[in-house]
C-alpha cells in the first residue's frame, strides 16, 4: 500500500521516476491479490438468482467436483472461481472471470472459463431460444474436451444444496498460491 501518492494529476505530466515507484508499489500489492480474490468468492453467497444453491456454493461444488475427478490446481482454481464474473455482471461473467485469471493460469483454462456458458447452453439454452448447440462454434479449438468435461461434468451438476461441498477454506491455499503473483501481463 502507498505510504505518499505521487505527483501527478494527469498521466501526460508524469516522469519516469513516478512509474517506477508505481510499479515498485504495485509489484509489493501482488500478496494481497488472494484476499481480494478470496473477498469477491465471499460476496458470491449473496447471489442466488432463484437456483437451488448461491453462487459461493455454486463455485465451491465445481471446484470439489473438479478437484475429486483428479483434475490439475489450475482446473480446480478456475472451477473455483469461473463465476467471479457474476459479483460484477451476470451476463459478461464468463468473460469477466477469465480476464481475472488471464495472468495466473494457462490459457486452455482461461478459454474454458471465458466459453462455459455456450458449453452450459446445451442443458438449458432451448428455454431461452437460443442455440443449445453453441458449443459446436468452438469444435477443433484445443481446449474443448477440457471445456466439455467442465460443464457437463461438474459445472452443471452443481446446484444440488445436499452434496458433499468442501468449504471455502479447504481451497485458499490453492487460491493464494495461483494468485500470488502473475505469470504473465
Amino acid at each position: 500500500m502507498s505510504t505518499t501518492a505521487t505527483s501527478f494529476t494527469r498521466m501526460d505530466q508524469s516522469t519516469k521516476e513516478q512509474w517506477d515507484r508505481i510499479g515498485h508499489e504495485s509489484m509489493q500489492a501482488w500478496p494481497e491479490e488472494p484476499d481480494r480474490i478470496l473477498r469477491l468468492l465471499g460476496s458470491l453467497a449473496d447471489i442466488t438468482n432463484g437456483f437451488a444453491v448461491n453462487q459461493l456454493v455454486h463455485c465451491l461444488q465445481t471446484a470439489s467436483r473438479a478437484e475429486r475427478a483428479g483434475a490439475d490446481d489450475e482446473v480446480v482454481v478456475a472451477s473455483l472461481c469461473h463465476d467471479l464474473g457474476k459479483a460484477i455482471s451476470e451476463p459478461n461473467h464468463g468473460t469477466i472471470s477469465a480476464e481475472i485469471l488471464k495472468p495466473y493460469i494457462g490459457d486452455d483454462v482461461v478459454w474454458m472459463v471465458r466459453v462455459h456458458q455456450d458449453f452450459q447452453g446445451r442443458h438449458y439454452y432451448a428455454y431461452f431460444d437460443k442455440d443449445p448447440n453453441a458449443r459446436e462454434q468452438y469444435r477443433g479449438h484445443p481446449g474443448y474436451e477440457l471445456a466439455e468435461q467442465f460443464a457437463d461434468e461438474w459445472d452443471q451438476t452443481a446446484f444440488d444444496p445436499d452434496y458433499p461441498t468442501l468449504p471455502l477454506e479447504h481451497f485458499e491455499p490453492l487460491v493464494r498460491a495461483t494468485f500470488s503473483a502473475p505469470k504473465r501481463f
